[in-house]
């Protein structure tokens, strides 16, 4: 793993539930990636959530923004979503996993 994403989702309140189950349901699409190193959603507050998801070289990164969740997201972004996800490439400097 040598880069990823970074990706704050901010939900209008009304619909911070669904998009919750969202990106629950979006494990599964992950799991179909063979790009996708390693992918985490998670919960800031109420309604801020996040992904992070690690790839070992940017074609597979090029991938994943192509493919079926950043599809859901942008779909997502025009009703449930207090303002557009905000993506962020990073390089990894460290990991350790098990």
């Amino acid at each position: 793993m040598k880069i990823g994403l970074l990706v704050r989702i901010e939900a209008k309140p009304e619909f911070a539930d669904q998009v919750e189950s969202a990106l629950r349901g979006a494990r599964q699409l992950a799991d179909e990636e063979q790009a996708t190193v390693a992918w985490f959603a998670f919960r800031q507050s109420p309604t801020v959530f996040g992904v992070f998801d690690t790839f070992d070289d940017e074609d597979g990164r090029k991938a994943h923004l192509a493919g079926r969740i950043a599809a859901a997201l942008g779909e997502m972004a025009q009703t449930m979503l207090a303002t557009a996800p905000t993506i962020a490439e990073v390089d990894l400097l460290a990991v350790k996993v098990p």
